[in-house]
């Protein structure tokens, strides 16, 4: 069951009543998540570029949709590799700013992982 995001402001998400101070990410069966951004920061220096090792971290197989919250101010992007990757796979990705990245989670059907960048 995927969880509802009630919304989000500089440094937090609110899924279901609950304020999440970090990064996450929201798995198919609706788990919610820690974002492991060193998976990134290792290689580029920053969680901003998602890198193919946080991308096959972050992928599920049967995940046809990615809806990626690249923060506030719209920051985070994906690498090519990473980008490649998860075209190989069939897994169409949708990046906004997460504000709008929530409001398109919500209306989200199928099946569909999210990360959610809560900051920049």
């Amino acid at each position: 069951m995927r969880p509802k995001i009630d919304k989000t402001r500089f440094g937090s998400v609110t899924i279901q009543g609950n304020p999440i101070a970090y990064d996450i990410v929201i798995r198919l069966n609706g788990t919610v998540e820690k974002r492991k951004k060193s998976l990134s920061k290792e290689i580029y220096g920053t969680s901003h570029i998602i890198s193919i090792a946080e991308a096959k971290y972050v992928y599920q197989d049967g995940a046809k949709c990615l809806i990626i919250g690249s923060g506030q101010d719209g920051m985070v992007r994906l690498s090519d590799d990473a980008c490649a990757y998860l075209n190989k796979k069939g897994c169409q990705v949708e990046i906004l700013p997460t504000p709008q990245a929530i409001e398109t989670w919500n209306k989200a059907e199928g099946a569909t992982i999210g990360l959610f960048h809560v900051t920049c």
